[in-house]
């Protein structure tokens, strides 16, 4: 029977647990028989695992900015891994600071610009890469193009060590002393003491695709080839994107390889994340403590021949959303609604009686995880726009949107036909049902949905123009060299390959 929190603890400690490119259904609670993710299959057990849960964008820097405001990529115009989000917009961590929280992050945060806090009063280990806009990208030695959507990333692949892993190492560490720290001000009678609020950003299973020989091993032999296939007439902007990433006709041998080396590289993730759930269970912490874990995104790991993310099919766009809150969420139990990382932040805030979020596009779902009947609109939406600037972009702009609205999933591609699935009877995408006249209708009542406050044109346009204002910055980096803050120092001896 569920309890509310004791009167002595009526606001929850939070503990957001956020990876980078885990896609949903390499974990055991989701299903997959092969990876080993004992921690995170726990975590499940105690809490409420969300089946159909996307992110605002399928590349990490919009997906992070949106899930810290609540707000789409378009309404704050942060597309792309080289868009700054003003500091003038809150978060949801200014509004649990309002609420007598004191956020703090260990870890990855990937914001750009000289805002490196977004609301958080603390912050350790810090990113791997730069702060600012157009400066040289960090050298991975052996490993460099391989955490990019490069052919590279597949030949390079396999048994090995990057220093992503490494970084993920240190943020373990500093979360366990940081939560350490906190018990020990608490212990000490300091009666000022609030709950804490703290979120670890790791990097795993992003790429590149190697992984130690402890994780690799395992599983070689065990992860097979891709199961779906890709199909006999593809899409022509897929088409495009196979072309300049190098994936047309990608060798068995390199795909077994970078397969067995994500899913090692996941099972090093699970034991980070154990580590930090044993250390708060050590301190006595956990049953105050509200815990999420969650990905900005997921990866399509060779599934339609296709790698990385950037795209809107389940692999790459969904993610594992798993909320753990003993004696107020029930335990063991998983929900089906449709919803997005956006709804993250106001879950966080209702639960923790904090002020809403001004202009939020998201909402709290802290209703559907304590009933499953309870009320929910399933329609949520993902934004790719780029305007071409990354190395990877080779000069290719595009704006795209994604609805999912009950079953159906619609996706709009700027200057190329849309796509429409089904996936209550096509839950592998293999389908597209909008050449089909049957489904012009809905294919107009979903295109509707997708341009409600969503201008393709005026987004490309504003892309333009923030590609010029960026070219300057990167001048001015070169030229001015500024400090990086909350900088993690990555070693270039630290990748290799076995």
């Amino acid at each position: 029977m569920l309890t509310t929190p004791s009167p002595a603890r009526r606001k929850p400690h939070i503990l957001f647990l956020m990876s980078d490119q885990h896609t949903q259904k390499v974990a055991g609670c989701y299903g997959d028989a092969v990876v080993r993710t004992p921690h995170l299959d726990r975590l499940a057990t105690r809490g409420v695992v969300f089946d159909n849960a996307y992110c605002p964008s399928p590349i990490c820097t919009p997906s992070r900015m949106s899930l810290l405001t609540a707000r789409w990529p378009s309404s704050q115009s942060c597309w792309t891994n080289a868009d700054m989000l003003p500091s003038d917009i809150p978060t949801y961590l200014h509004a649990l600071g309002a609420a007598g929280y004191r956020p703090a992050l260990v870890g990855r945060l990937h914001a750009i610009g000289p805002d490196q806090l977004h609301g958080y009063a603390e912050r350790e280990v810090g990113d791997h890469s730069s702060n600012w806009v157009g400066a040289t990208t960090h050298d991975m030695g052996v490993l460099n193009r391989t955490n990019d959507p490069f052919r590279t990333s597949l030949e390079r692949s396999g048994q090995g060590q990057s220093s992503y892993e490494l970084h993920d190492v240190d943020v373990a560490d500093a979360a366990c002393q940081w939560l350490s720290r906190y018990a020990q001000r608490a212990a000490s009678g300091d009666t000022q003491e609030h709950p804490f609020a703290l979120g670890v950003g790791l990097m795993l299973p992003h790429q590149p695709y190697v992984a130690r020989a402890e994780d690799y091993q395992p599983y070689v032999g065990k992860v097979g080839l891709p199961e779906i296939p890709r199909p006999p007439e593809d899409h022509a902007y897929l088409q495009h994107w196979r072309n300049i990433t190098g994936i047309e006709a990608v060798p068995e041998d390199q795909q077994l390889r970078a397969r067995a080396a994500y899913y090692g590289l996941t099972t090093r993730l699970d034991a980070l994340v154990g580590k930090v759930l044993a250390q708060l269970d050590a301190l006595g912490l956990a049953d105050d403590t509200l815990v999420v874990y969650s990905s900005d995104h997921g990866d399509q790991l060779g599934e339609r021949g296709l790698w990385w993310k950037q795209t809107f099919f389940d692999e790459s766009a969904k993610v594992p959303l798993i909320v753990a809150w003993p004696g107020v969420l029930p335990a063991g139990e998983r929900r089906a609604q449709v919803l997005n990382l956006l709804d993250v932040g106001p879950t966080l805030l209702e639960a923790a009686g904090a002020p809403a979020l001004p202009g939020a596009d998201g909402n709290s779902f802290l209703a559907v995880a304590r009933d499953a009947a309870a009320p929910w609109l399933d329609v949520s939406y993902s934004e790719y726009c780029t305007d071409g600037s990354a190395r990877w972009d080779q000069g290719n702009a595009v704006v795209q949107r994604m609805v999912r609205a009950d079953r159906w999933k619609y996706i709009y591609y700027h200057g190329y036909a849309p796509q429409l699935f089904d996936l209550k009877t096509d839950p592998q995408e293999a389908h597209d049902l909008a050449p089909d006249p049957a489904y012009a209708q809905l294919c107009r009542q979903l295109l509707a949905l997708v341009r409600a406050r969503w201008d393709p044109e005026q987004i490309a346009s504003t892309l333009v123009a923030k590609r010029a204002e960026k070219t300057l910055l990167g001048q001015w980096w070169r030229t001015v060299q500024p400090p990086d803050a909350h900088r993690w120092q990555l070693k270039v001896e630290d990748n290799w390959i076995s």
